[in-house]
């Protein structure tokens, strides 16, 4: 009943948050001398605060139109090379198409929108072919389109390295680190064609034995059965994943703000950032079509290398060796 609760709260809300916004734009029109009295400022301030108090489930756009090569402003657009019902492939891509190393950057799916990586794309962009992972909001992916826990994660990504195709880089930050690492290592182990050449791990815990933090204390002094009672609820019903269970984003966002408290100093503390590098021996073998998540006739990758379609002796998806590790079997099947 959580999500119905903050979701009825959100209803009641808006009327009073549209007043505000109205009040606030109406107080604009106004002579600018009229704002330096103080009492109108501090009432134009409670207008822009009520107004502001909600969160919004509109993406925001990336706004990276141009990017400058070799003296130039190069045109940039946003292209989706493949979606699914969970999330899209988005290519930034470059007028004329120059020939850069191609790098994933695998986003959090956490609680906020991939566009909060919009300055590591910026950054990234003049000297690199740009894809990111680009996670659609959970409430919006009706029950029809299956579960999607840590192995649809991990499946994601192998499939998206599939599409972008072999040679390509492979950035993980944040929250994916743990389903980026359990992709890259199944498609090593399978000798796979579109093994990224390089991985990188940013501010992501691999393991998190190691400088443990508030948030790890609060993870083994907790059962999993208070973690889904706690924090899984359902998706109401007005929207198009009504019934799914879900990790719910204002929850996530409220947590957020608990560990950093306790230490502002010191934000990256208990993170690892790992590089890891495979040298290929041998020339890359030719793509064949796939059986994966996202099927098309250019995917490159034996079907034995998607969880969709190999299993292990246990008849559990492959990457469910690596959730044992790194997510709670039972939880991943839960948090969308």
């Amino acid at each position: 009943m959580r999500y119905q609760a903050f979701q009825a709260q959100v209803d009641m809300m808006a009327p009073a948050r549209l007043a505000a916004e109205l009040a606030e734009a109406t107080l604009s029109l106004g002579p600018p001398w009229l704002r330096e009295f103080p009492a109108v400022r501090h009432l134009s301030a409670g207008w822009e605060m009520l107004a502001r108090a909600g969160l919004t489930h509109s993406r925001p756009d990336y706004g990276l139109t141009t990017v400058r090569m070799a003296g130039d402003e190069v045109p940039v657009r946003e292209e989706v090379v493949v979606g699914t019902a969970f999330g899209d492939l988005v290519r930034f891509r470059k007028e004329g198409d120059p020939e850069q190393p191609r790098v994933l950057l695998v986003a959090p799916l956490s609680g906020h929108f991939a566009t909060l990586l919009r300055g590591t794309v910026e950054t990234l962009l003049p000297d690199n072919d740009v894809y990111i992972t680009d996670w659609r909001n959970a409430r919006d992916a009706p029950l029809a389109a299956g579960p999607f826990g840590f192995d649809e994660y991990v499946a994601h990504v192998i499939a998206f390295m599939e599409k972008i195709g072999p040679g390509a880089h492979l950035i993980g930050v944040c929250q994916p680190c743990a389903h980026a690492l359990a992709a890259v290592a199944i498609m090593a182990e399978d000798d796979h064609p579109c093994t990224p050449v390089s991985m990188t791990l940013m501010a992501g815990p691999v393991d998190t034995r190691v400088n443990p933090t508030k948030v790890n204390d609060l993870a083994v002094s907790r059962s999993i059965d208070w973690f889904e009672r706690e924090l899984i609820t359902t998706v109401p019903a007005r929207y198009p994943g009504a019934g799914r269970r879900v990790y719910p984003g204002f929850v996530q966002l409220t947590a957020f703000p608990a560990p950093s408290a306790a230490r502002p100093c010191s934000p990256w503390k208990g993170s690892a950032t790992i590089s890891a590098r495979w040298a290929r021996p041998s020339p890359l073998t030719p793509c064949a079509p796939t059986s994966s998540p996202i099927a098309s006739a250019t995917t490159c990758s034996p079907a034995s290398a998607t969880t969709a379609s190999s299993t292990a002796a246990s008849g559990r998806p492959r990457s469910t060796r690596w959730s044992a590790t790194l997510s709670s079997p039972r939880i991943s099947e839960l948090v969308a």
